[in-house]
C-alpha cells in the first residue's frame, strides 16, 4: 500500500468526522444540556468554565489535547459547544491529526517487514500517552473535588 494514500485518507477521515462533531455540537451542543439530565451532566457554570479554559489555552489545548487518547474525543465537541471560532479549532485538529497519524503512519511504513518492532514501538507510544492521560484524569478529578469542596 502506499504510505501517503493510507495517510491522506486516515487524515482527512480524522479531520472530517472531528470538524463534523464540532459543527454539530456548535449547532446544537448547548441545547442538549438545556434539559434536567443535561444540566445535572454539566451545568452552565461548567459550560462557562469551559468557555474560559478555551478561551485562556485556546489553539494551543486543542492542539496538545488531540494528541492525548482519553481526550481526543472530548476536544472538538466541547469546543464547539464553548463556541470557539472555527478555524481556531480545525487548524489545531487538522495539524495534531496530521502529526498523530503521519507518525503513526511513518513508524508503521519504516517497521513494516517486522511486526514485532511495530507493535514494541506502538506499545511505548501508548503508554507514554496513557500515562500523561492519568495524571491529566487525577489533576483534573482533584482540581474538581477541591472546587467542589469551596
Amino acid at each position: 500500500m502506499d504510505p501517503w494514500l493510507v495517510f491522506g485518507l486516515t487524515w482527512s477521515a480524522n479531520v472530517g468526522s472531528g470538524a463534523v462533531v464540532y459543527a454539530l455540537a456548535r449547532r446544537h451542543g448547548r441545547a442538549l444540556f438545556q434539559g434536567v439530565l443535561g444540566r445535572r451532566l454539566v451545568s452552565d457554570a461548567t459550560i462557562a468554565r469551559i468557555e474560559q479554559q478555551y478561551a485562556r489555552h485556546g489553539s494551543w489545548g486543542i492542539f496538545f489535547s488531540r494528541l492525548l487518547p482519553v481526550w481526543r474525543g472530548l476536544v472538538m465537541p466541547f469546543a464547539g459547544i464553548a463556541r470557539v471560532p472555527a478555524w481556531r479549532a480545525l487548524v489545531p485538529l487538522a495539524l495534531a491529526s496530521g502529526l498523530y497519524y503521519g507518525a503513526l503512519t511513518y513508524v508503521v511504513t519504516t517497521l513494516g517487514t517486522n511486526l514485532e518492532d511495530v507493535l514494541r514501538v506502538l506499545g511505548r507510544v501508548n503508554a507514554v500517552l496513557a500515562v500523561i492521560a492519568v495524571v491529566l484524569l487525577l489533576a483534573a478529578v482533584l482540581w474538581t473535588l477541591r472546587r467542589l469542596k469551596r
